[in-house]
């Protein structure tokens, strides 16, 4: 299948194009987030709905997830396609005045030419940034290779308009390899080739992170929440973080809920659920009217 042209996406999705200004301002805006002197948290939207709501209550920036794209869609992580993804990532930027990341997986390609174009489809679609995982086809690559495929999406980044942020993810804690050494060096290699994020997903501890702050130049993003790195956002600022990412634990905590909801329904035809945390119809509304 044929990438889709951004005319395609606006027919697809029914939004709007950004226009250059608007993308650079956000481009900008984005990349000073990162230069400042305060943790920020990127609040991982999976819809438009979701990116108007983070909006509103005062995120200032946001990012997309791959997995609660795929949740979304009815599928299991790793079963987007490019398509999807930027098609979802574009109904996202369209929805706010934010700047938008895009989870961009291993940037949906093996060769240095599908990686470029990523980026740049990416761009096209309303992204200030995006991310290349170290991870292809469920395993963690040789470094030397690694670094290859980011010098690629380094290059196509560059060759934008505007400031492309581009992070680069190490994904040994992700896929078992817990070894704190490797991830140092993988991200002092990312460093080097031009990364302007370093993101080492799967760190557990206060040691691991402060370990990986005192050995590189960049700003670092951690993912927190849930079971790996539970602390508070002044405590990650306090250990040297600059970007805080939430992944997949809004959207699965949307899914949770709508899950165990209709299993009490489906099993003892109780609405319990609903006397609980639940917003009230006219309280969603505000988000959206």
């Amino acid at each position: 299948m044929s990438p889709l042209t951004a005319t395609d996406l606006l027919t697809a999705t029914g939004t709007d194009l950004l226009t250059g200004a608007d993308q650079s301002r956000r481009a900008e805006a984005f990349a000073a987030l990162h230069a400042g002197p305060d943790v920020f948290v990127l609040a991982n939207a999976w819809d438009a709905g979701t990116a108007k709501a983070f909006t509103a209550l005062g995120f200032q920036a946001l990012a997309t997830t791959s997995a609660g794209i795929a949740h979304s869609l009815g599928t299991s992580d790793g079963g987007v396609t490019r398509d999807q993804s930027l098609a979802n990532a574009r109904a996202i930027a369209a929805a706010t005045g934010l700047p938008v990341a895009g989870d961009l997986e291993d940037c949906f390609a093996a060769a240095p030419g599908g990686i470029a174009e990523t980026i740049r489809l990416a761009a096209e679609n309303g992204l200030v940034g995006g991310s290349i995982e170290d991870a292809v086809d469920g395993a963690v690559i040789p470094l030397e290779a690694a670094v290859e495929r980011l010098r690629t999406a380094v290059e196509a980044a560059r060759a934008l308009p505007f400031t492309f942020t581009l992070t680069a993810r190490a994904e040994n804690f992700l896929y078992g390899h817990d070894d704190l050494k490797d991830t140092i060096t993988r991200l002092q290699a990312y460093e080097a080739a031009g990364a302007d994020v370093l993101f080492a997903p799967g760190l557990t501890s206060e040691e691991q992170v402060r370990a990986i702050v005192s050995e590189v130049g960049k700003p670092l993003n951690v993912l927190a929440g849930g079971p790996r790195l539970n602390a508070t956002v002044e405590r990650l600022g306090e250990w040297g973080v600059r970007r805080i990412s939430l992944g997949s634990n809004l959207s699965r905590a949307a899914m949770s809920a709508a899950i165990l909801g209709a299993k009490e329904i489906a099993e003892h035809g109780t609405f319990e659920f609903s006397r609980g945390n639940v917003l009230t119809h006219g309280e969603v509304q505000g988000y959206f009217g």
